[in-house]
């Protein structure tokens, strides 16, 4: 369970050099933070100073944080957004301490997500049913700012960046108010925290980008947190046969937990994997899933579906710079080459039902939590993730 307990007492606890506000901002906020000072380095836990929220802008306390992929991805330098010094994090959950002016949707005490993929309902992605890329403060955020161009974080006398509007590797964060899904109070938050990113964007992939209908085969190329949420999505459409593929036979048994029907390693053919699963499947799968971010591998993916209807979702990000390649006659016979971002889920409005769909078992989230560390140990979270030996680590304040 997480740390907070009923409302009342959850606001107690906005302790730690905080102070819960009244409706609008009070003063700076020094507390705990893991600081990337550079590429390439570990992160450093320093004190940090949050500044209050501007207008249209929410500072959470931040109760717990996962480390996912997307993390460590700009931490190695490879990220042409990337820039330091930063406070990384995107998945986490936490507890508004005060609101700036103009906020109306949420006020102190209210329990949260932060989202990296905001929902202004304004812009014409808002309000086009057929994305949830919502661009309102889409330039700022990939410059690790806050949408009037400026940071509220620093340390040691230096501006600090903020990560993809979320920064959860902070006591406190501060976000645009359309970066934030208010959630049931009752939720644990070391658990849902991980719907903030990696399990909605598998699960979504499913839903709302290929649409799966009862009694497809599948094939998901990839069994991390995020190949494990496609799968999940899979057996809750009603697949019949969903396969996995990669090259750690060790996550095999997780996958079939989660509703894998067989795990196929690569390695135990002479042949391409997609023509194994052309044959294994009688002329291809109806829908693929590439959950790893290589181009190889997503040519693969496409090529395993089958001719005339099969759907392939590139789920995974591939490094910058990189290109997709396969013969255009895979497309002219009638196979389909999508992608998606966060699962293709409008964030404000459909995070809180996520939250809501775990509450009721519908879908799977303590499951994803192999480790639940403090948050001092963040860097062995990240090396946990690179060493293969965790689906999520959970970090605690």
């Amino acid at each position: 369970m997480h740390r907070g307990g009923p409302f009342g007492a959850r606001l107690a606890g906005l302790g730690g050099g905080g102070r819960a506000a009244g409706p609008m901002a009070s003063g700076v906020i020094k507390c705990k933070a893991a600081v990337a000072w550079e590429a390439g380095k570990p992160l450093s836990i320093e004190e940090v100073e949050v500044a209050p929220p501007k207008v249209h802008e929410v500072r959470i306390k931040v109760v717990a944080t996962a480390v996912c992929h997307t993390d460590a991805y700009t931490l190695s330098g490879a990220d042409p957004e990337g820039c330091f010094p930063v406070i990384l994090g995107h998945e986490g959950a936490g507890i508004v301490e005060s609101v700036g002016e103009g906020v109306t949707k949420v006020k102190p005490g209210d329990t949260v997500i932060p989202l990296y993929v905001p929902q202004c309902g304004e812009c014409k992605f808002c309000l086009n049913p057929k994305t949830n890329l919502c661009q309102k403060i889409r330039v700022t955020q990939g410059k690790g700012l806050m949408p009037d161009g400026t940071s509220r974080f620093t340390c040691k006398g230096k501006q600090i960046y903020h990560f993809m509007g979320t920064s959860t590797f902070s006591e406190y964060t501060v976000v645009a108010d359309i970066s934030l899904a208010k959630i049931d109070a009752a939720a644990p938050l070391d658990k849902v925290c991980l719907l903030g990113c990696g399990i909605s964007t598998g699960y979504g992939a499913v839903i709302n980008t290929a649409k799966v209908e009862p009694g497809s085969t599948c094939a998901i190329f990839g069994l991390g947190g995020v190949g494990l949420a496609v799968i999940m999505g899979c057996k809750v459409a009603g697949a019949s046969r969903i396969i996995g593929v990669d090259l750690n036979k060790d996550k095999f048994a997780k996958a079939k937990e989660f509703g894998a029907t067989e795990c196929i390693n690569p390695q135990d053919f002479k042949k391409p994997i997609q023509e194994v699963l052309v044959e294994l499947t009688e002329g291809g799968v109806d829908y693929s899933f590439e959950c790893i971010g290589n181009v190889g591998v997503m040519r693969a993916a496409l090529e395993a579906c089958h001719k005339g209807w099969g759907v392939s979702v590139i789920v995974g990000v591939a490094a910058a710079g990189q290109e997709i390649a396969t013969r255009p006659f895979q497309l002219v016979t009638g196979r389909t080459w999508k992608g998606t971002a966060f699962g293709g889920w409008k964030s404000v409005e459909s995070v809180p039902k996520l939250v809501t769909e775990y509450m009721s078992k519908k879908i799977k989230v303590d499951e994803f939590v192999t480790h639940t560390l403090p948050f001092d140990r963040i860097n062995e979270a990240f090396e946990l993730m690179h060493a293969g030996k965790s689906i999520r680590s959970v970090l605690k304040f």
